[in-house]
């Protein structure tokens, strides 16, 4: 009996102890692996873009007057040379009762001044007239010797200073009816008809399509108001403003992918220019960003993308290298670990970690170019709980 009772005992203890270590063993920590494999690589740039028109001409008013109707739609095609607007002079301002009443007093001021202007030429014709019959007189008795020549010469004076001011009296009389006329013409009321002179045709300096009214109704504008633009619908590009060190790895010629963009697939393009200057803009978050303007032409055949217009938003991929037997893991495996980079390995149930050297980076994946072999699992989402030899369990 005494031997059975220790007997249960040592195993009751033991049991106790079997189930304290079990309890106090570390537990596996459940993690998301990848495989290391070997495939298609591609670095890319993704940014948003908006297509424009290459050539876009703006036709801006020549001078001030009074602009007809546009008798256009955004998209009517028009020909070299067309006529696009027509501005008429001018039209009088309309008139108050002060204004007009000072108008018309302006006006009798000047029909009086014409009649006066009148009575001085009367004057002066008769005064002239009289002196040149003097003239003739005294011309005679001086051959015939019964005056002196000294009667003669201050008669000759006399006749120009006579002729002189008839010719005053009639330049004071164009100077008052001009001014008649300028009176009469400041209270003269505007019916509405448009001036046979003065009118001035706007013409398309090429061919094209309307894009864009400006100024459609009639009224007054000033010269260098725009009017309307035009351009060629479907000779387009793209915009891209892109971050400023992107834009030093994208080239002209570098392939371009265009997604989103509303139709069936994907478009493919090509890098024409990248804009030598750069802006400060602000992101969705708040921060300044400094990006470039980068500009695209389509490759692909018109008729794939005939529903695109001007200011039509797209999403662009700028393809800066290409891969197609690339040994590569997910981006998000990889951590810092002293100057270099690592990626926790799963070997028999436990995290182990590995130094690698990386290559060619995309968004989602990275080239290896060593430290790793294809086939192998690397842990996807590596934390801090998770240290060299550390358990761990695939997720549930």
């Amino acid at each position: 009996m005494h031997w059975r009772r220790w007997t249960v005992i040592l195993s009751i203890a033991a049991g106790i102890v079997a189930a304290i270590v079990y309890a106090l063993r570390p537990q596996p920590v459940p993690i998301e692996m990848a495989e290391v494999v070997r495939g298609p690589l591609t670095v890319t740039v993704e940014e948003e873009g908006k297509t424009r028109v290459k050539e876009r001409y703006v036709i801006y008013a020549p001078v001030t007057g009074y602009n007809r109707r546009l008798d256009f739609d955004a998209g009517d095609p028009v020909k070299q040379g067309q006529v696009v607007a027509t501005i008429e002079p001018s039209r009088p301002v309309p008139l108050d009762m002060r204004s007009l009443a000072e108008g018309r007093a302006a006006v009798a001021v000047a029909g009086a001044q014409v009649q006066a202007a009148e009575q001085r030429i009367r004057a002066a014709t008769a005064n002239a007239e009289y002196w040149s019959a003097e003239l003739k007189r005294v011309n005679d008795l001086v051959r015939t010797g019964d005056i002196a020549r000294s009667r003669l010469e201050q008669t000759v004076s006399e006749q120009q200073r006579a002729a002189a001011a008839l010719a005053e009296a009639q330049h004071a009389m164009e100077a008052a009816q001009s001014e008649l006329r300028r009176a009469r013409a400041a209270v003269t009321e505007f019916t509405g008809t448009p001036q046979a002179t003065g009118i001035v045709e706007v013409r398309a300096p090429v061919a094209g399509r309307v894009l864009k009214l400006l100024r459609e109704s009639a009224g007054a504008i000033s010269v260098g108001e725009p009017l309307l633009e035009i351009g060629n619908a479907r000779a387009i590009e793209v915009e891209i403003e892109v971050l400023s060190p992107d834009a030093v790895r994208i080239k002209p010629g570098t392939s371009v992918v265009f997604t989103r963009w509303g139709g069936d697939g994907s478009l493919e393009g090509v890098v024409q220019r990248i804009e030598p200057s750069g802006f400060t803009k602000i992101s969705a978050l708040g921060v300044e960003e400094q990006r470039v303007p980068v500009i695209a032409i389509l490759t692909s055949p018109e008729t794939v993308w005939s529903g695109l217009g001007a200011g039509y938003r797209v999403e662009a991929s700028f393809i800066l290298w290409q891969g197609q037997d690339v040994l590569q893991v997910p981006t998000s495996s990889l951590f810092r670990y002293g100057d270099g980079w690592a990626v926790f390995v799963v070997d028999g149930g436990s995290a182990r970690r590995r130094l690698v050297e990386l290559g060619h980076r995309s968004g989602l994946r990275t080239e290896i170019t060593s430290g790793l072999q294809p086939g192998e699992r690397v842990i996807a989402y590596p934390d801090e709980t998770i240290e060299d030899g550390t358990p761990v369990e695939p997720r549930a």
